[in-house]
């Protein structure tokens, strides 16, 4: 069976140490280190020469040095899934909203995480989930700044009509139960599909959105009106709220 690289990226020789240590122990993973500090490009080139399923990005807190790397291992390399970990001892809106931005899939607070938080994570990551969704979900304040971001976008002139092409039904019903948290394998239960056809589904949401990942695509329908969100009488978003509105072009049920 084929084995999930994991390539550490830390300029601390002891802290990849010790995440090699903590991930040692899987027998399906392999595990590949590597000094930042050789340079950005250096850096890139290894990420191409070994194509990783998954990286684990130091975000380098306080100075957040590591998202502009995490951004265009995220872009230029779609099949590595980024999972960035900062040594922030508090829990920072603003640092979890950059690394939504950067595409990341995961973020992880070194303070809190143990070994098999970690080892789920990567897991998840490299079977194609976005473990920075259950981030967003618990964290209303962050999940309105990245809807204001594209509402920004808007204000400017810009449409998502621009730089997307409808959504059909059934791709719409799929990014809404993704809004609401769900899995492939849990949204193919649902829909009494098999997951393959679920992951085909997102592969062309992502495609027509021009989405970085999952998330982003939330936030573009978010944005467009495909799907929408209730706030409560204050209101705050309620995120056991999200509610189904089908394109307008959208006729075909995928």
């Amino acid at each position: 069976m084929r084995k999930t690289i994991v390539m550490i990226i830390n300029g601390e020789p002891f802290f990849r140490a010790g995440v090699h240590q903590a991930l040692s122990q899987q027998d399906s993973l392999e595990i590949l280190e590597f000094d930042p500090e050789e340079g950005e490009k250096t850096t890139i080139e290894q990420i191409a020469a070994s194509s990783p399923d998954v990286v684990l990005l130091d975000i380098g807190y306080p100075t957040l040095r590591g998202l502009d790397l995490g951004r265009k291992i995220a872009r230029g390399f779609p099949a590595t899934k980024v999972v960035m970990l900062s040594s922030n001892p508090n829990d920072d809106d603003e640092e979890l909203f950059e690394v939504i931005k950067s595409g990341a899939a995961a973020y992880l607070r070194s303070k809190d995480c143990i070994p098999t938080e970690l080892i789920d994570t990567i897991k998840r990551a490299s079977h194609g989930e976005y473990p920075i969704n259950d981030s967003v979900s618990i964290r209303p304040k962050v999940a309105w700044r990245v809807l204001r971001q594209f509402q920004d976008i808007a204000a400017m002139g810009m449409t998502i009509e621009d730089i997307t092409t409808p959504l059909t039904s059934k791709e719409v019903q799929i990014l809404t139960y993704i809004a609401e948290g769900n899995t492939n394998k849990r949204i193919a239960s649902i829909l009494g599909i098999s997951e393959q056809t679920i992951k085909n589904h997102v592969s062309a949401i992502l495609r027509k959105l021009n989405a970085n990942d999952r998330a982003h695509a939330v936030f573009l329908a978010l944005r467009n009106g495909w799907i929408s969100i209730e706030v409560d009488n204050n209101g705050k978003y309620r995120g056991d709220r999200v509610s189904l509105r089908t394109h307008p072009d959208s006729s075909s049920l995928g």
